[in-house]
């Protein structure tokens, strides 16, 4: 029952977004764009802001990042044998690199592992963040480019979201131990606190758009077993030669066993970069996280 409670949230955010679009028909993308340029920024920065920063965010960091990078090479190598072009390239990475460590993998750890895990799992999330919001855009903006008309770099488009930013003066102001007076923190928790919601939003939103009869059953299935099944095994040799304990271990594998972040669909959408594909193995992970999951625990603990 602990397991579904931290689902119910989650598939019920979803819920206001799909129905909203059903009925009130949307544009999302003016949506996705309040979100990224607006709302994340002050969340990131609350993030490193209010979180000590240790050596647990190197070791973590240095995780986090070669998984990133060893899921991108794979879908290189796939899209290599595949000739896929940079669209469909890029909307694979986007459904199997990147997790969602935050809003489900937080509660599960801290309903698996308890106060001491919870400790671990909100540093992920934080370093996931950054990740996501250079090399997660970065490829969106590479898949998207071939939509446009104008050029645009990919890394151009990188430095032009505030969320890297945002990140940067939330650890500056933590190194320098700057206080902020409880007026403006309460500002930043409002629109921090609107984020997450809204990207979940945005999901629903474009999930209402999806036909049943263009799901791509094979690059789904693709995409939902690296990210489900090869991710976890890759987790378990990058802890190998890790100096962390144990506990830590097991907690870094369960997160790489996440479904796909629903960030990576406002990415997709806001740079055209197969929204639909993502979005749909967001939600498909996401529901078949209900079995795989739970199958990961108990050869965990």
């Amino acid at each position: 029952m602990g397991f579904i409670s931290v689902l119910i949230p989650i598939f019920g955010i979803f819920a206001i977004g799909f129905i909203g679009m059903k009925l009130l028909k949307f544009d999302i993308k003016p949506i996705s764009t309040m979100a990224i340029y607006l709302l994340s920024p002050f969340l990131a920065f609350r993030t490193f802001y209010e979180n000590e920063l240790n050596m647990d965010y190197f070791y973590l960091g240095a995780f986090l990042l070669l998984l990133c990078l060893v899921n991108v090479g794979l879908c290189y190598i796939i899209s290599s044998f595949k000739k896929w072009d940079n669209p469909n390239r890029s909307g694979m990475i986007l459904a199997s690199s990147f997790m969602n460590n935050g809003n489900y993998g937080t509660p599960l750890v801290l309903l698996v592992f308890g106060e001491k895990g919870f400790h671990y799992a909100i540093i992920l999330m934080v370093l996931q963040t950054l990740i996501m919001c250079t090399v997660g855009i970065y490829f969106a903006a590479q898949g998207g480019a071939e939509n446009r008309t104008e050029k645009i770099s990919p890394m151009k488009e990188v430095i032009k979201v505030p969320i890297l930013y945002g990140s940067i003066l939330g650890v500056v102001f933590n190194l320098t131990s700057i206080s902020l007076s409880n007026d403006i923190m309460i500002a930043v928790d409002m629109v921090s606190d609107a984020a997450i919601p809204t990207i979940m939003i945005v999901l629903g939103m474009q999930l209402a758009t999806i036909s049943l009869k263009k799901l791509e059953i094979g690059k789904l299935s693709l995409a939902l077993l690296i990210r489900l099944a090869i991710a976890p095994v890759i987790a378990y040799l990058i802890t190998i030669p890790l100096p962390v304990d144990d506990m830590v271990k097991d907690i870094l594998i369960l997160m790489a066993a996440m479904p796909t972040a629903a960030n990576t669909t406002m990415y997709a959408v806001q740079f055209g970069a197969r929204p639909d594909f993502v979005s749909s193995a967001t939600l498909t992970s996401t529901l078949l996280s209900v079995i795989t999951l739970p199958i990961l625990l108990a050869i965990l603990l």
